[in-house]
């Protein structure tokens, strides 16, 4: 059989407000990919998440962000490459901290909304994000989008890029993200968000909005914990994937 990944956004709430069935979902997915604080989550959001996969075995990723909690990571800044990979840096080693203390540790890391899009193309702040990873520790992956400027730069620090697809977004001709702000930017029905897994993952090709079929060959399979309905949606991913034919483990492992 072969494997593949299939991560989810988690710790996305923020003192008493909670965003989406962390539990749930990790008992699932099989990577979380855990907010540090500065789009979302807190430090007992953080311990909790990081607790409990290590309960269920699954994968703890950094999912770092710009400063940005007002905004929910969503909005572009023009940081400078220094100070990013600085507030990087922040956040890995906290949630590092703290998953070591609930008996596991982070095995990569993934940009999370503006900072994911913004190193698709933007070398300097690619580079910024893959400067603090290097700096803080060898061997951890770095999680993105195929053909990104984020994941040529792991590459060339030595780092090992990993390549994820989303099942539940749309896709440009290009092979990048639709914009969330226009239409065909979520897809949100539980059979074809399971399909879409099944083409990444199978097939290395997913269907773009103007109906282009575009090369995507990837590791690991994403779902958002943020929209709704999640839990269904990555388990209908999960149970698309296994039954064909795919064994789902950590790419980190």
């Amino acid at each position: 059989m072969t494997g593949i990944d299939l991560n989810a956004d988690l710790g996305e709430g923020f003192g008493v407000w909670r965003l989406g069935d962390d539990d749930a979902l990790l008992g699932v997915v099989t990577s979380a990919n855990v907010a540090c604080g500065f789009h979302a989550g807190d430090p007992a959001t953080m311990r909790r998440v990081c607790v409990r996969a290590a309960e269920a075995g699954v994968a703890v990723g950094a999912q770092v962000s710009y400063r940005d909690l007002a905004g929910f990571g969503r909005r572009f800044i023009d940081v400078a490459p220094d100070e990013l990979s600085d507030d990087v840096l922040y956040q890995l080693a906290a949630l590092d901290g703290i998953a070591r203390a609930s008996g596991t540790r982070v095995s990569y890391v993934k940009p999370h909304g503006a900072l994911y899009n913004a190193t698709v193309a933007h070398e300097a702040q690619a580079r910024a994000v893959v400067d603090a990873v290097a700096a803080y520790r060898g061997g951890l992956r770095v999680l993105g989008l195929p053909g990104s400027a984020l994941l040529a730069a792991a590459e060339s620090a030595g780092l090992r890029a990993v390549r994820e697809g989303f099942a539940d977004r749309g896709y440009t001709s290009t092979g990048t993200l639709v914009p969330r702000r226009e239409a065909g930017a979520l897809v949100q029905e539980p059979t074809a968000v399971a399909e879409r897994a099944v083409r990444m993952a199978v097939d290395g090709e997913v269907v773009a909005v103007d109906g282009t079929r575009v090369r995507l060959d990837v590791e690991s399979v994403c779902v958002h914990g943020d929209t709704a309905g999640a839990v269904d949606l990555a388990r209908a991913v999960r149970s698309a994937l296994e039954a064909a034919g795919l064994a789902l483990a950590p790419f980190a492992s």
